[in-house]
């Protein structure tokens, strides 16, 4: 068994966990801990509050090793974080936070590495066949979160291959008059209009608050997570009908993803999505995968499943300690 520290940091919330990994890389997580990003001025003073976290519970030191996935690209010797103030420097990473080996993974590069390590019971299919990951292929990961995270597994000859991607940062492309005056809108607030200021947490209330400026709507102006409640549980018809056009950008953008990658399997992954799964199943998103012109009836067929996993990004940063 190999011990360290898995951590798993967003634009929102940064998770830490102790993680021990089996011969085969399988990771089994210890007691999650949440931190607000907003509340730590660095990556070092969150890191320092979960160590002190650990010795008041009497867990002693941290291991000596830790594998971080980041909300933004990785391989660049200073590392922005896409949705907050966080600046991390790669060379120094390691002495700074303490550990003798540190391996950085992008955040959904990491939710990849779960996907192609959990059992078939945590991979529900939602639409298309119902058939095994390819043999020879790409797999699209894909989720909305404080952005939009896509990464992709490349399989050859049955072995996987992770591939980070920033996909989210794709140009928006609208399908219908609705979506040209939702693009109008957004355009108006931003230089350039990305398909995760739509599909993401915060794009639905972009999606809300321009839909009301369309219509010439009253509607209650609300915070994200108040509004994605009210969206899933139905109390605002106004905030359910953002969320109807919301799945219909989803199931577009995961169909353009998937024949970018090759239209072989698509595995849908966050909270957001495990908390929409049953809502998905009965929106417009699959008509909307699927349409693709001439290769809608190939669409039709491709496997969408749901990951299920209560911290993902952790057992997928910890899975991925080992790669290359």
């Amino acid at each position: 068994m190999t011990d360290i520290i898995a951590a798993d940091i967003g634009g929102t919330n940064a998770r830490f966990a102790r993680a021990s990994l089996d011969e085969k890389g399988v990771p089994t997580l210890g007691t999650v801990r949440k931190y607000k990003v907003a509340d730590y001025p660095s990556l070092q003073a969150c890191w320092a509050a979960f160590a002190q976290d650990e010795q008041k519970e009497g867990d002693g030191d941290l291991p000596r090793a830790a594998s971080i996935a980041f909300a933004t690209a990785i391989g660049r010797d200073v590392i922005k974080l896409t949705n907050s103030n966080w600046v991390i420097r790669a060379d120094t990473l390691a002495a700074d936070i303490g550990v003798d080996t540190v391996r950085l993974v992008n955040d959904f590069e990491a939710v990849a590495h779960a996907v192609s390590r959990l059992p078939a019971e945590n991979l529900p299919l939602l639409f298309g066949e119902d058939r095994p990951f390819p043999t020879d292929g790409g797999v699209t990961i894909l989720g909305p979160g404080t952005g939009l995270g896509v990464a992709m597994i490349a399989y050859d000859q049955g072995h996987p291959h992770v591939i980070a991607t920033e996909g989210g940062h794709l140009d928006f492309a609208p399908l219908d008059h609705i979506e040209e005056k939702i693009l109008s809108y957004l355009r108006d607030k931003f230089l350039r209009v990305s398909t995760e200021r739509i599909v993401s947490g915060p794009g639905l209330n972009y999606i809300y608050k321009a839909l009301a400026t369309i219509g010439h709507d009253r509607v209650m102006l609300m915070e994200d997570p108040e509004l994605w409640q009210a969206a899933l549980d139905g109390s605002d018809e106004f905030a359910r009908r953002a969320l109807d056009r919301f799945c219909l950008c989803y199931g577009s953008v995961a169909g353009d993803l998937a024949l970018a990658h090759g239209p072989h399997s698509v595995v849908l992954a966050g909270g957001l999505t495990q908390r929409m799964k049953d809502f998905l199943q009965t929106s417009g998103f699959h008509t909307r995968f699927k349409a693709k012109g001439r290769f809608e009836s190939l669409m039709a067929t491709v496997p969408i499943r749901c990951a299920i996993h209560d911290e993902i990004g952790l057992f997928g940063a910890a899975a991925a300690f080992r790669e290359k």
